[in-house]
């Protein structure tokens, strides 16, 4: 069984954005997170120890979203997904949506947003990433170790 928190409209001013303008001037964007643990144990003894502190959750992501500048709202939901797996232990799965209203697409719309899920089964099963190594490097295949 699985419970789940769900936090939604975290507003931020940010310069994402691959346009001189966004960088430079920003824009606002807003964030929802939902959240998936058990939280029975919290909830029977009424213990924020045993449950994940949205306020805290809530400042991890304004802290990543109103951070480093990054060309692609995809990178600042995965970055908040990512960090907030590593952060709240108690987490089996979280799903973060980062939108950008006033994305400069050259049509009307009302909103442009990204989805990252993720999850402790699947960051288990998902392969080590490995640098390739460098050419001429020991272990470098075309090379002969010392």
């Amino acid at each position: 069984m699985a419970d789940r928190i769900q936090l939604t409209g975290i507003q931020v001013h940010a310069n994402h954005g691959v346009l001189p303008h966004e960088t430079e001037f920003g824009q606002p964007f807003t964030v929802d997170i939902t959240c998936w643990l058990d939280f029975a144990a919290a909830a029977a003894g009424d213990d924020l120890t045993q449950t994940v502190n949205y306020a805290a959750l809530a400042q991890l992501a304004v802290d990543i979203a109103g951070g480093t500048a990054r060309q692609l709202i995809e990178t600042v939901a995965t970055e908040i997904a990512d960090a907030a797996l590593a952060e709240f232990t108690q987490l089996h799965a979280i799903e973060v949506t980062v939108h950008k209203p006033h994305a400069p697409v050259g049509v009307a719309l009302d909103d442009v947003a990204v989805t990252s899920r993720r999850s402790r089964k699947t960051a288990a099963s998902m392969p080590t990433m490995v640098r390739p190594s460098t050419p001429g490097a020991p272990g470098h295949a075309g090379t002969e170790e010392a």
